[in-house]
């Protein structure tokens, strides 16, 4: 994307820059007429400068092929003292073209020495040559200058010497520390590379293209262990007391999965059955809350190598708790690093959702040892042939071993948080260019996410789990330890069965005398890859309009925009050239079965084989589709909710909420329809449907009251109170029942405080006030333990007995909860306290200031104190934080994305302004420039529909 402002700083000179542009063209053409190294010789001016001033002599971002590399011998020794560290390697590379000149990745490693060894060299054991090493930090490359031309088809090897300090910050080698329950602070050293920052490490070939195998050393003090991809062979005692662990050579790999720890660390241990032995790393006061990681650990991977047919390739898997981590987990090959909340669970402070959500990392990170490690996409632009499955197998895998956490009910928020950023213009595709590291960061995202999860779900319930599966192990099988690209997987999921091998489901592969991508369904044949790029190489969601007319249904497709209404000028311009073969679903009040079409053009017409009073698509949802039903369609389905709900399935009902309320952000649905549509929920019994209704009564309330429109807020929340009290006061404060029992106990307790309600209120204080007065060792129920925390924050003394508990607490999980009742504070003192103490990163680590700043900012009283300290820090989080990382896309969206006045929105784009006359862009400023007009229009159009409709029925 072009900056708008040097856009137009270009176009006032467009006259004095023509001519240089078709003359530098005529050079350009010629320079790449012939090979790289020629061009650089011939022509050095015409590329880059070195840090010394002598040309460097590659432009590109991507590295040249020219050079493979096929094995790394890595030593590395970490100073947990000086906080620094040595290192060497040894690159045994394949030259593919002659060439003079070898170009790596590095970033911020001082380089000591480089010489180049020919296998003579070793084999007599000569010195080798010296090799002038230079340096091009803008696309973090160095350039090894060889004395004569490297010969085609030879290996050599590359030796070099280097060190670094560690770093500061969540990527590359890095440090980070704890405290034990006696004060002391401790260091450890551990890696994170992925994307791009193995390169901060030691100087590699940092694409996922160029796999290799990896032999490391890690040098260490005696108090320490280290930890890497394979299990240690030996250790050899140097003098001086150190220690040097020698570790097995890794299978071929991508440089993003290198891994390697030093610390202190305890473990607790289990085997498979297939002899793979598998590890929780904590540190040692953790160490009790690695119990129930192992047992899912050992489950989930026993299911992985029974479903894809094929073995778990490395004799050990370790999962290791970090104090101080960026993500929420990294699938590094056998040495998977985590946030300590992400894979420990403390039974005394850790709630239903906290297991569901340690459950779904574990088995996320556990599906990349074969989605992303053994088959890896061959570039950043294909990130969802990982992210997208790995999201996918949380939901197959946690089916299968643990089904009374009832993961299908969370997959489907699965798909609708992805469609709430897909249905903004300012959205990608799944498959979307990424060239340089920040873009590449930005690539992990919800759309590579969830959205490939979803597409993917969708493809699963079109071809039938068998022979969907049978294709994922076809391509897993086939790509093993090397590359691939969306077509590789098309072709295997067409390619997946025996000819003739047909169902009564009436599809599968084709036979000999079709496409290889072409498969029979209800006796059309139906291309894979034609269907399946209408979803991953377009951006946007699309939406299915039905109009039943009799036995008669009219269908038409259209691209949703949420915020874009068909009497606006830019509609018709948006929906151009968008088409998807969308993999219908329906049922009917007449017919409860499945029934199923393909719709590939913009329009078609169903006929239905009887009459029908209501026809419902998107059957359980296994489809990535709005659908709005015209004419009379919502009002029949509206009255059917209402006279027996059970007619329609629960995911159904879910659905027409979810679908309700998103056409009405399109304008294709009124306000109150939406919300008449609810009021079925008095009498709905499923989980899901209640929490997905009370989801957006819930954020119109938040909305009303942060913009401070008092008479719809004090309206809103007698509303709520009336129309759940009949759920709230038959919950108990236990941890009884199922998951989704415990997680809408958790939903309404926490509503029914945040609105003052009496009886909550007094529970909560009641607990709070039990649980201070027993030095906080009293065990308060776990889903109830952030209400009582914040009903208890709201008082100063509260306040300050909760933060001097969350020093001193050894669960993350409770930590987590603590620091969301703290922000709930009313004053603004003690908000600014918390920011200051995040920023200072002791007390409240750094890795949470994310999460804090959003929490803060959804707090009326917080939101413009977290809004005003990004813009005025923003220097200071950038110390902290890459630009394009996920901890400042949450920063910036979580302090303004729910801005809905024209005011707030002028100052979002005078920062954003500013921020891109410094340089800095990311592809968030768009959405979030998108995002709150879209609220302020919201407001516009149906506040006095909601302000009516609440009068009405209070």
């Amino acid at each position: 994307m072009v900056n708008p402002r040097r856009k137009h700083i270009f176009s006032i000179h467009t006259g004095c820059y023509y001519s240089v542009i078709i003359l530098s063209q005529i050079s350009i053409c010629s320079l790449f007429s012939m090979p790289p190294s020629d061009q650089f010789s011939k022509h050095p001016r015409a590329f880059p400068v070195a840090t010394n001033g002598e040309p460097f002599p590659w432009r590109e971002l991507r590295l040249p092929n020219m050079v493979i590399p096929l094995h790394y011998d890595l030593f590395v020794h970490p100073n947990l003292t000086s906080l620094d560290f040595v290192a060497s390697e040894k690159i045994e590379v394949l030259v593919r073209d002659a060439t003079q000149f070898i170009i790596l990745h590095s970033k911020d490693l001082e380089i000591m020495n480089a010489a180049l060894h020919s296998e003579e060299d070793l084999r007599y054991r000569k010195p080798g040559e010296k090799l002038n090493v230079l340096s091009y930090p803008a696309h973090q490359q160095i350039s090894l200058l060889v004395p004569e031309k490297l010969m085609a088809d030879l290996r050599y090897y590359v030796v070099i010497d280097f060190r670094a300090k560690l770093a500061d910050g969540f990527e590359g080698f890095y440090k980070s520390t704890y405290r034990t329950l006696d004060g002391e602070t401790r260091t450890i050293a551990v890696t994170d590379f992925e994307p791009t920052e193995a390169r901060m490490a030691f100087p590699c070939f940092d694409e996922p293209l160029f796999k290799a195998n990896f032999s490391i050393k890690i040098r260490r003090e005696r108090g320490h262990i280290a930890l890497s991809n394979m299990p240690k062979i030996k250790t050899i005692e140097l003098q001086g007391g150190l220690l040097e662990d020698h570790f097995e050579t890794t299978v071929k790999m991508s440089t993003y999965l290198v891994a390697y720890i030093v610390c202190d660390f305890k473990s607790l241990s289990g085997t498979t059955s297939s002899g793979v032995q598998v590890s929780i790393y904590a540190s040692p006061d953790k160490w009790s809350q690695t119990h129930y990681a192992l047992e899912a650990s050992l489950k989930l991977l026993a299911f992985y190598e029974n479903y894809f047919d094929i073995n778990y390739p490395l004799p050990k898997l370790d999962l290791v708790a970090i104090p101080d981590f960026g993500s929420g987990a990294m699938e590094n090959w056998g040495l998977i690093t985590y946030r300590e909340t992400s894979l420990l669970f403390d039974p005394r402070t850790s709630s239903a959702s906290d297991k569901l959500w340690v459950t779904r990392v574990i088995a996320h990170e556990l599906a990349h040892q074969w989605f992303g490690n053994l088959v890896t996409m061959e570039w950043w632009n294909d990130l969802w042939l990982k992210e997208g499955f790995a999201t996918y197998m949380e939901l197959i895998s946690v089916n299968a071993t643990y089904p009374e956490l009832q993961i299908d009910n969370y997959f489907l928020n699965v798909c609708f948080e992805v469609i709430k950023r897909d249905s903004l213009n300012s959205s990608h595709p799944i498959s979307n260019q990424a060239k340089t590291p920040t873009q590449i960061r930005e690539m992990f995202d919800a759309v590579s996410y969830n959205k490939g999860a979803c597409i993917l779900n969708m493809l699963k319930d079109f071809l039938s789990e068998e022979k969907f599966q049978k294709g994922l192990i076809h391509y897993l099988k086939k790509f093993s330890f090397s590359n691939a690209k969306n077509d590789d997987l098309w072709s295997s999921l067409s390619n997946s069965c025996l000819e003739g091998d047909f169902t009564s489901g009436g599809f599968c592969y084709s036979d000999s005398k079709m496409t290889s991508n072409t498969l029979t369904f209800l006796g059309e044949n139906v291309e894979v890859k034609e269907m399946m790029t209408t979803w991953t190489l377009q951006k946007g969601i699309p939406l299915v309009v039905v109009n039943q007319e009799g036995r008669s249904l009219r269908l038409r497709q259209e691209r949703f925009l949420k915020g874009v209404f068909k009497e606006d000028h830019s509609w018709r311009a948006l929906q151009e050239g968008y088409l998807w073969h969308i993999p219908l679903t329906y049922s009917t009040s007449s017919s409860n079965g499945i029934h199923r079409y393909i719709l590939k053009s913009k329009t078609d017409t169903l006929d239905l084989p009887e009459k029908t009073s209501w026809v419902k698509f998107n059957v359980d949802l296994n489809g990535y589709y709005i659908v709005h039903y015209e004419g009379h369609g919502w009002d029949q389905l509206i009255t059917q909710l209402n006279q027996n709900h059970t007619l329609l399935r629960s995911k159904d009902r879910i659905d027409l909420i979810h679908d309700a309320f998103q056409l009405v952000s399109a304008g294709r649905l009124t306000l109150d329809k939406a919300l008449d549509l609810t009021h079925y929920l008095q009498h709905e019994t499923n989980v899901l449907a209640i929490l997905k209704g009370l989801e957006y009564l819930e954020s119109f309330y938040h909305m009303m009251d942060r913009r401070n429109i008092s008479d719809v807020t004090e309206n809103l929340k007698h509303y709520l109170l009336r129309y759940f009290k009949p759920m709230i006061d038959t919950q108990s404060w236990s941890d009884e029942g199922s998951l989704w029992d415990r997680m809408l106990r958790t939903a309404l307790l926490k509503l029914a405080c945040h609105l003052n309600y009496a009886p909550c209120i007094r529970k909560a204080t009641e607990l709070f006030s039990q649980w201070t007065e027993s030095n906080g060792k009293l065990n308060i129920p776990t889903d109830v333990l952030k209400i009582v925390y914040s009903v208890g924050a709201q008082t100063t003394a509260g306040w300050n007995s909760l933060l001097e508990h969350y020093e001193l607490s050894v669960s993350g999980a409770e930590k987590n909860k603590i620091l969301y009742a703290l922000s709930t504070s009313k004053h603004q003192e003690k908000l600014m306290k918390l920011i200051e103490l995040g920023m200072e990163g002791k007390v409240i680590k750094t890795q949470d200031l994310a999460s804090l700043l959003h929490a803060i900012a959804r707090n009326p009283k917080g939101q413009q104190l977290a809004w005003n300290f990004v813009r005025e820090n923003w220097t200071h989080l950038l110390e902290k934080f890459d630009l394009g990382s996920f901890a400042m896309r949450f920063i910036i969206s979580g302090t303004t994305s729910h801005f809905s006045s024209k005011d707030e929105l002028q100052e979002v784009q005078l920062f954003f302004e500013s921020l891109n006359a410094q340089g800095s862009h990311l592809d968030v400023f768009q959405i979030v420039l998108e995002t709150i007009p879209k609220n302020i229009e919201w407001l516009e159009k149906n506040l006095p529909t909601l302000r009516t409709w609440l009068l009405v029925k209070i």
